[in-house]
């Protein structure tokens, strides 16, 4: 199984292709420095094989690189971070609560 995310900018969202072909997206907008996610799907056909965790987990290392915040709308984009909470810090201070990302120590 050769998975591999890539960015196609010009439709506004991150693709996961499985041997070639578009298994799931992710929307986006970039404004500034923030990176809006409020979307993303993966073909109900190959389900539970990881793929929808593969592509987050290739968005949120594109943001990370490019130096951008996240906006996570996206619930799985979201629920994702909550598991992972070194990522926390892609969402911006202000906008963890909004997300439920508040952490322990305030």
């Amino acid at each position: 199984m050769d998975t591999k995310v890539v960015d196609v900018p010009e439709k506004g969202r991150f693709e996961i292709r499985l041997d070639g072909r578009v298994v799931g997206l992710a929307s986006y907008h970039v404004d500034g420095s923030t990176m809006t996610l409020p979307h993303t799907e993966v073909d109900p056909g190959v389900g539970g094989r990881g793929i929808g965790t593969q592509l987050v987990a290739g968005v949120l290392d594109a943001a990370r690189e490019r130096g951008l915040t996240v906006l996570p709308y996206c619930s799985f984009i979201r629920h994702y971070i909550q598991q992972h909470p070194e990522l926390t810090d892609l969402v911006a201070e202000d906008d963890r609560p909004h997300f439920g990302l508040e952490t322990a120590d305030r």
